[in-house]
Protein backbone atom coordinates (compact mmCIF):
# COMPACT_ATOMS: atom_id res chain seq x y z
CA UNK A 1 0.00 0.00 0.00
CA UNK A 2 1.20 3.52 -0.69
CA UNK A 3 0.94 6.28 1.47
CA UNK A 4 -1.65 8.91 -0.28
CA UNK A 5 0.75 11.63 0.47
CA UNK A 6 4.39 11.76 0.27
CA UNK A 7 6.92 14.78 0.82
CA UNK A 8 10.19 13.77 -0.89
CA UNK A 9 12.52 16.38 0.83
CA UNK A 10 15.90 17.55 -0.14
CA UNK A 11 17.19 15.84 -3.33
CA UNK A 12 18.76 17.52 -6.39
CA UNK A 13 16.09 16.58 -8.93
CA UNK A 14 16.97 15.68 -12.97
CA UNK A 15 13.85 15.98 -14.60
CA UNK A 16 14.32 15.62 -17.91
CA UNK A 17 11.42 17.75 -18.74
CA UNK A 18 11.12 20.01 -22.12
CA UNK A 19 13.43 22.62 -20.31
CA UNK A 20 15.75 19.74 -19.03
CA UNK A 21 16.06 21.49 -15.84
CA UNK A 22 18.10 20.89 -12.73
CA UNK A 23 16.91 22.07 -9.97
CA UNK A 24 17.04 21.64 -5.70
CA UNK A 25 13.08 21.47 -4.94
CA UNK A 26 11.36 19.02 -3.00
CA UNK A 27 8.42 17.22 -4.28
CA UNK A 28 4.56 16.26 -3.16
CA UNK A 29 2.79 13.59 -4.03
CA UNK A 30 -0.36 12.63 -3.91
CA UNK A 31 -2.34 9.38 -5.25
CA UNK A 32 0.68 8.54 -7.32
CA UNK A 33 1.35 11.60 -9.14
CA UNK A 34 3.46 14.81 -8.69
CA UNK A 35 1.17 17.19 -7.17
CA UNK A 36 3.64 20.13 -6.37
CA UNK A 37 7.54 21.42 -6.37
CA UNK A 38 7.80 22.42 -2.89
CA UNK A 39 10.95 24.85 -1.87
CA UNK A 40 13.86 22.98 -1.34
CA UNK A 41 14.22 21.56 1.90
CA UNK A 42 10.69 22.83 3.10
CA UNK A 43 9.22 22.13 6.52
CA UNK A 44 7.17 18.94 7.12
CA UNK A 45 4.27 19.05 4.58
CA UNK A 46 0.95 18.36 6.80
CA UNK A 47 -0.44 15.01 6.28
CA UNK A 48 2.42 13.50 4.64
CA UNK A 49 4.82 11.06 5.09
CA UNK A 50 8.18 12.94 4.59
CA UNK A 51 11.14 10.31 2.74
CA UNK A 52 14.72 12.83 3.90
CA UNK A 53 16.77 12.70 0.13
CA UNK A 54 19.35 15.25 1.39
CA UNK A 55 22.25 14.51 -0.90
CA UNK A 56 20.61 12.14 -3.60
CA UNK A 57 19.30 12.83 -6.75
CA UNK A 58 15.78 12.29 -8.58
CA UNK A 59 15.43 11.12 -11.86
CA UNK A 60 12.53 9.87 -13.57
CA UNK A 61 11.83 6.21 -13.72
CA UNK A 62 13.73 4.37 -16.61
CA UNK A 63 11.94 2.63 -19.27
CA UNK A 64 13.21 -0.25 -21.19
CA UNK A 65 10.98 -1.36 -24.18
CA UNK A 66 12.37 -4.58 -25.49
CA UNK A 67 12.91 -7.13 -22.46
CA UNK A 68 12.25 -10.88 -22.57
CA UNK A 69 11.74 -11.99 -18.41
CA UNK A 70 11.09 -15.70 -19.66
CA UNK A 71 14.97 -15.54 -20.56
CA UNK A 72 16.17 -14.53 -17.33
CA UNK A 73 17.06 -17.66 -15.98
CA UNK A 74 19.15 -18.45 -19.61
CA UNK A 75 21.63 -15.69 -18.57
CA UNK A 76 24.94 -17.65 -19.64
CA UNK A 77 23.45 -21.00 -21.68
CA UNK A 78 23.46 -18.82 -25.11
CA UNK A 79 26.31 -16.99 -25.50
CA UNK A 80 28.81 -16.53 -28.19
CA UNK A 81 26.18 -17.38 -31.08
CA UNK A 82 24.57 -15.17 -34.00
CA UNK A 83 20.53 -14.29 -33.79
CA UNK A 84 19.32 -17.33 -36.06
CA UNK A 85 21.43 -20.13 -34.30
CA UNK A 86 21.20 -18.54 -31.02
CA UNK A 87 17.48 -19.27 -31.02
CA UNK A 88 17.24 -22.26 -32.92
CA UNK A 89 20.29 -24.03 -30.73
CA UNK A 90 19.53 -22.36 -27.37
CA UNK A 91 16.44 -20.12 -26.41
CA UNK A 92 13.84 -21.65 -28.39
CA UNK A 93 14.54 -24.98 -26.69
CA UNK A 94 14.81 -23.96 -23.53
CA UNK A 95 11.68 -22.00 -23.76
CA UNK A 96 9.86 -25.08 -25.00
CA UNK A 97 10.96 -26.69 -21.37
CA UNK A 98 9.36 -24.51 -19.38
CA UNK A 99 6.25 -24.43 -17.26
CA UNK A 100 4.67 -21.86 -15.36
CA UNK A 101 6.41 -22.25 -12.34
CA UNK A 102 10.00 -21.75 -13.69
CA UNK A 103 8.81 -18.56 -15.66
CA UNK A 104 7.09 -17.34 -12.79
CA UNK A 105 10.77 -17.46 -11.43
CA UNK A 106 12.22 -16.56 -14.36
CA UNK A 107 10.22 -13.42 -14.63
CA UNK A 108 10.76 -12.77 -10.77
CA UNK A 109 14.55 -12.82 -11.26
CA UNK A 110 14.54 -10.70 -13.67
CA UNK A 111 12.20 -8.15 -12.32
CA UNK A 112 14.08 -7.98 -9.43
CA UNK A 113 17.18 -6.63 -11.64
CA UNK A 114 14.98 -4.19 -13.38
CA UNK A 115 13.72 -2.63 -10.06
CA UNK A 116 17.17 -2.68 -8.74
CA UNK A 117 18.74 -0.82 -11.95
CA UNK A 118 16.12 1.96 -11.44
CA UNK A 119 13.71 0.72 -14.61
CA UNK A 120 10.20 1.57 -13.59
CA UNK A 121 8.36 0.11 -16.88
CA UNK A 122 9.17 -2.16 -19.40
CA UNK A 123 7.54 -3.62 -22.66
CA UNK A 124 8.23 -7.28 -22.49
CA UNK A 125 7.55 -10.50 -24.88
CA UNK A 126 7.35 -13.92 -23.66
CA UNK A 127 6.81 -17.14 -24.99
CA UNK A 128 4.46 -19.29 -26.46
CA UNK A 129 2.96 -20.66 -23.24
CA UNK A 130 2.31 -19.53 -19.57
CA UNK A 131 1.98 -15.81 -20.01
CA UNK A 132 0.10 -15.63 -17.22
CA UNK A 133 3.24 -16.44 -14.99
CA UNK A 134 5.12 -13.07 -16.30
CA UNK A 135 1.91 -10.67 -15.00
CA UNK A 136 1.45 -12.57 -11.99
CA UNK A 137 5.13 -11.45 -11.32
CA UNK A 138 5.02 -8.04 -12.59
CA UNK A 139 1.81 -7.64 -10.63
CA UNK A 140 3.49 -8.82 -7.41
CA UNK A 141 6.42 -6.58 -7.81
CA UNK A 142 4.29 -3.22 -8.88
CA UNK A 143 6.73 -2.56 -11.94
CA UNK A 144 4.71 -0.84 -15.00
CA UNK A 145 4.49 -3.63 -17.27
CA UNK A 146 3.08 -4.34 -21.20
CA UNK A 147 3.45 -7.94 -22.30
CA UNK A 148 2.28 -10.18 -24.48
CA UNK A 149 2.60 -13.63 -25.48
CA UNK A 150 5.19 -14.24 -28.35
CA UNK A 151 3.03 -15.08 -30.89
CA UNK A 152 4.33 -18.24 -33.27
CA UNK A 153 2.38 -19.90 -35.60
CA UNK A 154 5.60 -21.24 -38.24
CA UNK A 155 7.41 -24.76 -37.43
CA UNK A 156 10.70 -24.13 -35.92
CA UNK A 157 13.22 -27.14 -35.08
CA UNK A 158 12.61 -26.86 -31.15
CA UNK A 159 8.71 -27.54 -31.77
CA UNK A 160 8.14 -24.35 -30.28
CA UNK A 161 5.05 -22.57 -31.61
CA UNK A 162 1.12 -23.22 -32.13
CA UNK A 163 -1.42 -23.17 -34.45
CA UNK A 164 -2.99 -19.88 -36.04
CA UNK A 165 -5.87 -19.92 -34.34
CA UNK A 166 -4.45 -20.46 -30.92
CA UNK A 167 -2.16 -18.02 -30.91
CA UNK A 168 -4.81 -15.56 -31.82
CA UNK A 169 -6.77 -17.09 -29.08
CA UNK A 170 -4.56 -17.06 -26.37
CA UNK A 171 -3.92 -13.37 -26.86
CA UNK A 172 -7.62 -12.77 -26.90
CA UNK A 173 -7.79 -14.72 -23.30
CA UNK A 174 -4.53 -12.55 -22.02
CA UNK A 175 -5.72 -9.32 -22.92
CA UNK A 176 -9.09 -10.08 -21.48
CA UNK A 177 -7.50 -11.28 -18.08
CA UNK A 178 -4.78 -8.74 -17.73
CA UNK A 179 -4.78 -5.48 -19.50
CA UNK A 180 -5.61 -2.99 -17.38
CA UNK A 181 -5.12 -4.48 -14.01
CA UNK A 182 -3.34 -2.19 -11.75
CA UNK A 183 0.10 -1.36 -13.54
CA UNK A 184 -0.45 -4.12 -16.08
CA UNK A 185 -0.98 -3.98 -19.80
CA UNK A 186 -1.03 -6.42 -22.42
CA UNK A 187 0.44 -6.11 -26.04
CA UNK A 188 0.07 -8.07 -28.97
CA UNK A 189 3.35 -9.47 -29.81
CA UNK A 190 3.72 -11.75 -32.79
CA UNK A 191 7.81 -12.82 -32.09
CA UNK A 192 8.92 -11.92 -35.98
CA UNK A 193 8.30 -12.47 -39.61
CA UNK A 194 9.79 -15.76 -39.82
CA UNK A 195 7.80 -17.17 -37.21
CA UNK A 196 4.42 -16.19 -37.94
CA UNK A 197 2.28 -16.03 -41.05
CA UNK A 198 0.76 -13.57 -42.93
CA UNK A 199 -2.51 -14.54 -41.84
CA UNK A 200 -1.36 -14.45 -37.83
CA UNK A 201 0.10 -10.93 -38.61
CA UNK A 202 -2.86 -9.42 -40.65
CA UNK A 203 -5.19 -10.45 -37.56
CA UNK A 204 -2.68 -9.09 -34.96
CA UNK A 205 -3.06 -6.11 -36.48
CA UNK A 206 -6.59 -6.03 -36.69
CA UNK A 207 -7.48 -7.49 -32.99
CA UNK A 208 -4.44 -4.62 -31.64
CA UNK A 209 -6.14 -1.68 -33.38
CA UNK A 210 -9.93 -2.64 -32.20
CA UNK A 211 -9.01 -3.04 -28.68
CA UNK A 212 -6.44 0.23 -28.58
CA UNK A 213 -3.62 -2.09 -27.73
CA UNK A 214 0.22 -2.03 -28.93
CA UNK A 215 2.09 -4.32 -31.19
CA UNK A 216 5.28 -5.46 -30.28
CA UNK A 217 7.89 -7.52 -32.35
CA UNK A 218 11.60 -7.68 -33.93
CA UNK A 219 12.08 -6.26 -37.53
CA UNK A 220 15.61 -6.13 -39.75
CA UNK A 221 17.96 -7.44 -36.26
CA UNK A 222 20.21 -9.82 -38.51
CA UNK A 223 21.58 -9.41 -41.99
CA UNK A 224 20.75 -13.22 -42.34
CA UNK A 225 16.83 -12.75 -41.22
CA UNK A 226 16.66 -9.92 -43.32
CA UNK A 227 17.92 -12.55 -46.10
CA UNK A 228 15.00 -15.50 -44.84
CA UNK A 229 12.48 -12.53 -44.54
CA UNK A 230 13.17 -11.09 -48.42
CA UNK A 231 12.63 -15.13 -49.92
CA UNK A 232 9.36 -15.57 -48.01
CA UNK A 233 7.81 -12.65 -48.68
CA UNK A 234 9.66 -11.26 -51.61
CA UNK A 235 10.12 -8.03 -49.76
CA UNK A 236 12.41 -6.20 -47.61
CA UNK A 237 11.53 -6.62 -43.96
CA UNK A 238 9.97 -3.45 -42.43
CA UNK A 239 8.17 -3.20 -46.42
CA UNK A 240 6.43 -6.52 -45.65
CA UNK A 241 5.09 -5.12 -42.21
CA UNK A 242 3.97 -1.84 -43.64
CA UNK A 243 2.40 -3.31 -46.52
CA UNK A 244 0.57 -5.73 -43.51
CA UNK A 245 -0.33 -2.49 -41.67
CA UNK A 246 2.08 -3.50 -38.66
CA UNK A 247 3.42 -0.08 -38.75
CA UNK A 248 1.78 3.34 -37.06
CA UNK A 249 2.57 5.16 -33.65
CA UNK A 250 1.13 1.60 -31.68
CA UNK A 251 3.84 -0.36 -33.06
CA UNK A 252 7.00 -1.01 -31.86
CA UNK A 253 10.23 -2.15 -33.33
CA UNK A 254 12.88 -4.02 -32.35
CA UNK A 255 16.44 -3.61 -33.35
CA UNK A 256 15.91 -2.44 -36.87
CA UNK A 257 19.55 -2.13 -37.66
CA UNK A 258 19.61 -3.63 -41.58
CA UNK A 259 17.19 -0.60 -43.00
CA UNK A 260 17.42 0.47 -46.57
CA UNK A 261 15.94 3.79 -47.35
CA UNK A 262 12.66 3.34 -48.52
CA UNK A 263 12.22 1.38 -45.38
CA UNK A 264 13.32 4.48 -42.96
CA UNK A 265 10.82 6.78 -45.15
CA UNK A 266 8.63 4.14 -44.27
CA UNK A 267 9.53 4.47 -40.22
CA UNK A 268 9.24 8.22 -40.81
CA UNK A 269 6.38 8.95 -42.11
CA UNK A 270 4.20 6.01 -39.68
CA UNK A 271 5.70 7.46 -36.84
CA UNK A 272 6.37 3.62 -35.98
CA UNK A 273 8.94 4.01 -32.51
CA UNK A 274 12.10 1.99 -32.63
CA UNK A 275 13.67 -0.03 -29.25
CA UNK A 276 17.53 0.53 -29.17
CA UNK A 277 19.40 -2.36 -28.14
CA UNK A 278 23.02 -1.92 -27.94
CA UNK A 279 24.53 -4.77 -25.89
CA UNK A 280 22.37 -6.97 -27.47
CA UNK A 281 22.98 -6.22 -30.49
CA UNK A 282 26.93 -6.25 -30.18
CA UNK A 283 26.98 -9.53 -28.23
CA UNK A 284 25.06 -11.27 -31.40
CA UNK A 285 27.38 -9.30 -33.51
CA UNK A 286 23.78 -8.13 -35.30
CA UNK A 287 25.54 -4.86 -36.20
CA UNK A 288 25.30 -1.20 -35.43
CA UNK A 289 21.98 0.91 -35.51
CA UNK A 290 21.96 4.28 -36.66
CA UNK A 291 20.30 5.70 -33.99
CA UNK A 292 21.35 9.40 -34.99
CA UNK A 293 20.80 9.43 -38.48
CA UNK A 294 17.06 7.80 -38.12
CA UNK A 295 16.58 10.33 -34.80
CA UNK A 296 17.41 12.96 -37.67
CA UNK A 297 14.78 11.97 -39.77
CA UNK A 298 12.00 12.46 -36.73
CA UNK A 299 11.93 8.62 -35.92
CA UNK A 300 10.97 7.72 -32.16
CA UNK A 301 14.18 5.82 -30.19
CA UNK A 302 13.52 4.24 -26.86
CA UNK A 303 16.05 1.88 -25.15
CA UNK A 304 15.87 -1.64 -23.91
CA UNK A 305 18.31 -4.79 -22.88
CA UNK A 306 16.68 -7.46 -24.54
CA UNK A 307 17.17 -10.57 -22.49
CA UNK A 308 19.59 -11.68 -20.41
CA UNK A 309 20.88 -14.28 -22.47
CA UNK A 310 21.68 -12.17 -25.24
CA UNK A 311 23.68 -9.28 -23.27
CA UNK A 312 23.56 -10.71 -20.20
CA UNK A 313 22.33 -7.86 -17.52
CA UNK A 314 19.24 -5.57 -18.40
CA UNK A 315 21.16 -2.81 -16.84
CA UNK A 316 19.44 0.63 -18.44
CA UNK A 317 22.81 2.00 -16.91
CA UNK A 318 25.15 -0.20 -19.32
CA UNK A 319 22.78 0.55 -22.17
CA UNK A 320 22.64 4.46 -21.74
CA UNK A 321 26.64 4.15 -21.83
CA UNK A 322 26.93 2.09 -24.88
CA UNK A 323 24.18 3.56 -26.79
CA UNK A 324 26.07 7.40 -26.33
CA UNK A 325 29.65 5.43 -27.19
CA UNK A 326 28.85 3.33 -29.76
CA UNK A 327 27.91 6.09 -32.02
CA UNK A 328 31.12 8.51 -31.24
CA UNK A 329 33.76 6.90 -33.31
CA UNK A 330 32.06 7.20 -36.45
CA UNK A 331 30.29 10.55 -36.08
CA UNK A 332 31.96 12.73 -33.57
CA UNK A 333 31.94 13.22 -29.82
CA UNK A 334 29.39 15.53 -29.89
CA UNK A 335 27.02 12.84 -31.35
CA UNK A 336 24.18 11.34 -29.04
CA UNK A 337 24.93 13.44 -25.84
CA UNK A 338 24.46 12.16 -22.54
CA UNK A 339 21.50 14.67 -22.15
CA UNK A 340 20.04 13.04 -25.48
CA UNK A 341 20.24 9.37 -24.09
CA UNK A 342 18.93 9.79 -20.77
CA UNK A 343 16.22 11.40 -22.08
CA UNK A 344 15.59 8.30 -24.61
CA UNK A 345 15.59 5.94 -20.80
CA UNK A 346 13.34 8.42 -19.25
CA UNK A 347 11.03 10.49 -21.59
CA UNK A 348 11.04 8.72 -24.87
CA UNK A 349 9.97 5.46 -23.47
CA UNK A 350 7.50 6.61 -21.44
CA UNK A 351 5.97 8.23 -24.43
CA UNK A 352 6.26 5.01 -26.42
CA UNK A 353 4.43 2.84 -23.97
CA UNK A 354 1.56 5.42 -23.87
CA UNK A 355 2.63 6.37 -20.39
CA UNK A 356 1.87 9.72 -18.01
CA UNK A 357 5.22 9.10 -16.74
CA UNK A 358 9.17 9.84 -18.13
CA UNK A 359 9.45 13.25 -16.52
CA UNK A 360 9.52 14.98 -13.40
CA UNK A 361 6.22 17.31 -13.62
CA UNK A 362 3.66 18.65 -11.94
CA UNK A 363 0.91 16.05 -13.59
CA UNK A 364 2.76 13.10 -14.22
CA UNK A 365 3.05 9.56 -12.35
CA UNK A 366 5.39 9.63 -9.63
CA UNK A 367 7.61 6.95 -11.17
CA UNK A 368 11.06 7.92 -9.79
CA UNK A 369 14.56 6.81 -8.78
CA UNK A 370 16.48 8.12 -6.10
CA UNK A 371 20.32 7.70 -7.09
CA UNK A 372 23.13 8.37 -4.51
CA UNK A 373 25.88 10.47 -6.37
CA UNK A 374 28.55 10.00 -3.81
CA UNK A 375 29.92 6.70 -4.91
CA UNK A 376 33.91 6.19 -5.63
CA UNK A 377 32.94 4.91 -9.42
CA UNK A 378 30.71 8.18 -10.01
CA UNK A 379 32.09 10.69 -7.73
CA UNK A 380 32.66 13.62 -9.75
CA UNK A 381 31.97 17.16 -10.88
CA UNK A 382 30.11 18.47 -13.94
CA UNK A 383 26.16 18.13 -15.31
CA UNK A 384 24.71 15.07 -13.58
CA UNK A 385 23.18 14.07 -16.84
CA UNK A 386 26.83 12.89 -17.79
CA UNK A 387 27.29 10.73 -14.50
CA UNK A 388 24.08 9.12 -14.64
CA UNK A 389 24.94 8.14 -18.48
CA UNK A 390 28.74 7.46 -18.47
CA UNK A 391 29.69 6.66 -14.67
CA UNK A 392 26.81 5.00 -12.61
CA UNK A 393 25.58 2.02 -12.42
CA UNK A 394 22.90 0.04 -10.82
CA UNK A 395 24.88 0.33 -7.38
CA UNK A 396 23.58 3.77 -7.63
CA UNK A 397 20.31 3.22 -7.02
CA UNK A 398 19.11 3.63 -3.18
CA UNK A 399 14.93 3.66 -3.68
CA UNK A 400 12.71 3.24 -6.80
CA UNK A 401 9.00 4.48 -6.94
CA UNK A 402 5.80 3.34 -9.02
CA UNK A 403 3.06 5.64 -9.15
CA UNK A 404 4.13 6.58 -5.23
CA UNK A 405 4.71 3.24 -4.33
CA UNK A 406 7.95 2.62 -2.79
CA UNK A 407 8.94 -0.74 -4.69
CA UNK A 408 12.77 -0.20 -3.74
CA UNK A 409 13.96 1.00 -0.31
CA UNK A 410 17.14 0.89 0.77
CA UNK A 411 18.50 -1.08 -2.56
CA UNK A 412 16.35 -3.93 -1.67
CA UNK A 413 12.94 -4.55 -3.35
CA UNK A 414 10.29 -4.15 -1.07
CA UNK A 415 7.66 -6.98 -3.02
CA UNK A 416 9.07 -10.25 -1.69
CA UNK A 417 12.58 -11.41 -0.68
CA UNK A 418 15.72 -11.40 -3.06
CA UNK A 419 16.89 -14.61 -1.06
CA UNK A 420 14.10 -16.62 -2.15
CA UNK A 421 13.86 -15.05 -5.50
CA UNK A 422 17.64 -16.26 -5.96
CA UNK A 423 16.88 -20.05 -3.93
CA UNK A 424 13.71 -21.16 -6.30
CA UNK A 425 15.55 -19.21 -9.15
CA UNK A 426 18.46 -22.25 -9.21
CA UNK A 427 15.39 -24.60 -9.07
CA UNK A 428 13.87 -23.74 -11.36
CA UNK A 429 16.92 -23.45 -13.91
CA UNK A 430 17.35 -27.02 -13.06
CA UNK A 431 14.59 -27.99 -14.18
CA UNK A 432 14.49 -26.45 -17.21
CA UNK A 433 17.85 -27.37 -17.95
CA UNK A 434 17.43 -31.15 -17.99
CA UNK A 435 14.15 -31.18 -19.78
CA UNK A 436 15.90 -29.25 -22.59
CA UNK A 437 18.82 -31.38 -22.38
CA UNK A 438 21.15 -28.48 -22.51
Amino acid sequence: MRDMKLHLRGANLITCDPSDRIILNDLLISDGLIEAFLPHNSPPHPGATVVDLAGRWLVPGFVQAHIHLVQTLFRGLADDLALLDWLRQRIWPLERAHDPESIYWSARLGITELLLGGTTAVLDMATVHHTDSVFKAAGEAGIRASIGNAMMDRDNEAGLGTTTDAALAEAERLRARWHGQGNLAFSYAPRFVPSCSEPLLRETVALARQHGCQIHTHASENRDEVAMVKRMTGRDNVRYLHDIGMTGPDVILAHCIHLTEAEIDILARTNTTLTHCPSSNCKLASGLARVPELRARGIRWALGADGAPCNNRMDIFAEMRLAALLQKPRLGAETMTATEVLRMATTDGATALGLNAGSIEVGRQADLVVLDPDLPHSLGGGDPRSAIVYAMTPANVTDVFVGGNRVVQDRAVVGWSTAETVTQSKAALVRVRQRAGL
